[in-house]
């Protein structure tokens, strides 16, 4: 049998768990993973492997995305006839989604995909929920679109985690659904046949996958728990995504329900831990705070999105106070932009406060620093991948900083992570490099397939009508 020999990175600057260190040599193994990590030393004679010259920091994880709608990003600003609202935006996207093909959603994933990996994200959370044909029919294979996010992971190569949404009903009661969730829908046994075929997919392409309950409007008790009992006969360990308490209006219609409001109608019906991601959470008691920080779950932030679609502010202080764990989206992708959503993370909560610097404690701390690395940290474990920072036993997925960049020009490196995050310019050139599982993906800001990957979405935007 052929032995295969580690394969090996020299950094010349990189953050580690402990902190930077200077002068390090990784080993990976041919998954990507790495098995060594050795600071201090002195770069081998006739090295053979990969120098990487700027600053390495670990790829940040995107935990909330929905492909699809990057490709309407820009279409929902006209104002309508009444006042608008995420219900309003929401009939613009159901409209949108109506003709899209299985080669529309690789083109517009691969796309989006590659732009996320430009951007510093290393990880996806897909949650997705474009299932069937234009009539609401099963394609030929069931599971044809998640085969297409797969597909999209493959030509960008994105990690993903693919979270197949199960959804049921277009509101509290139940509802029956609407004809613009027609693509959407599932019954039970349905759905648990097309998680079968999911988590062979996701063994075919070496990515990882979880559950996405839409929503408590979009399933009740008896789905949620069939989900969950389902997900966990073939996996112990994959993730539970859920929206909740995004609007208003959700957390009044949830009380006129279920007589709870949802975040609490969760904790008391079903039992949330670590392994479940609560997406948004916007509207909380602070008891629902206390309750979700208690079960160690991650909530995702969605901060960029949430301004856009008028969905309030999260209550972040209160959260962090708790210990609460906590991660960032860019969920319909009106922005891809991995520091955007630290960045105005941090300036809701200056604005609110009329302060500065809000979500560190201690003399000389960097936000930068701690939003960066908490964001990328929960963001690994709502995905429950071995992701988010670098050290042994964990993804090679990391961004090079551009140390040549007027971004970083007379920064200490204790001041990096600030400068990339509060020092945003219009020509941005402050990523260099992008690595998934040791293979560089980007290289001087470009993606490795970006011609190509181009030119099939601009194929499937000049086919929906889109520009």
């Amino acid at each position: 049998m052929t032995s295969i020999h580690p394969q090996q990175i020299f950094a010349k600057f990189i953050l580690l768990a402990d902190g930077w260190q200077e002068n390090v040599l990784l080993e990976h193994d041919s998954n990507g993973v790495i098995t060594k990590i050795k600071p201090q030393t002195e770069k081998p004679a006739n090295f053979s492997g990969k120098v990487i010259d700027g600053a390495v920091i670990p790829g940040m994880v995107n935990n909330h995305s929905h492909a699809f709608q990057w490709a309407m990003a820009g279409l929902g600003e006209a104002s309508g006839s009444s006042k608008d609202s995420f219900w309003t935006w929401r009939k613009a996207m159901y409209g949108f989604v109506e003709n899209i093909e299985p080669e529309d959603l690789n083109h517009i994933a691969s796309a989006l995909y590659m732009q996320m990996l430009k951007a510093g994200y290393t990880s996806v959370g897909e949650f997705h929920y474009l299932h069937h044909d234009k009539k609401g029919g099963f394609y030929e294979n069931p599971a044809e679109m998640s085969m297409q996010i797969f597909e999209a992971a493959k030509n960008s190569g994105i990690d993903v985690t693919l979270l197949p949404v199960f959804y049921r009903y277009s509101g509290f009661g139940p509802q029956a659904p609407n004809d613009g969730q027609k693509r959407f829908i599932h019954s039970q046994d349905d759905y648990g046949r097309l998680l079968e075929q999911v988590h062979l997919l996701s063994s075919e392409y070496n990515q990882s996958y979880g559950i996405a309950p839409h929503s408590l409007r979009a399933v009740d008790k008896s789905d949620l728990e069939f989900a969950v009992k389902a997900l966990r006969s073939q996996s112990e360990s994959a993730p539970v995504h859920i929206h909740i308490a995004e609007q208003t209006k959700e957390v009044n219609d949830c009380v006129a329900h279920y007589g709870q409001r949802p975040v609490e109608w969760l904790y008391d019906n079903l039992s949330p831990d670590d392994k479940w991601c609560l997406i948004h959470a916007t509207h909380l008691t602070d008891g629902e705070v206390k309750s979700i920080a208690g079960s160690k779950a991650v909530v995702s932030i969605c901060t960029t999105t949430e301004a856009n679609l008028g969905d309030g502010f999260f209550p972040m202080l209160d959260y962090k106070a708790q210990g609460g764990r906590w991660s960032v989206g860019s969920d319909s992708h009106i922005s891809v932009n991995a520091i955007e959503e630290l960045r105005w993370l941090e300036y809701q909560q200056r604005l609110r406060e009329h302060s500065r610097t809000v979500l560190v404690d201690g003399a000389n701390s960097s936000t930068g620093h701690w939003l960066w690395t908490q964001a990328a940290q929960g963001g690994a474990q709502s995905l429950q991948q071995p992701v988010g920072q670098i050290a042994v036993g964990y993804k090679a997925n990391f961004v090079e900083l551009n140390l040549e960049s007027l971004v970083f020009t007379g920064k200490s490196r204790e001041q990096l992570l600030d400068a990339f995050i509060f020092n945003h310019q219009a020509d941005n050139d402050a990523i260099n490099t992008v690595w998934i599982r040791g293979k560089k993906v980007v290289e001087q800001g470009n993606h490795i397939s970006q011609e190509d990957i181009i030119d099939d979405f601009k194929k499937s935007m000049a086919r929906l009508q889109v520009g």
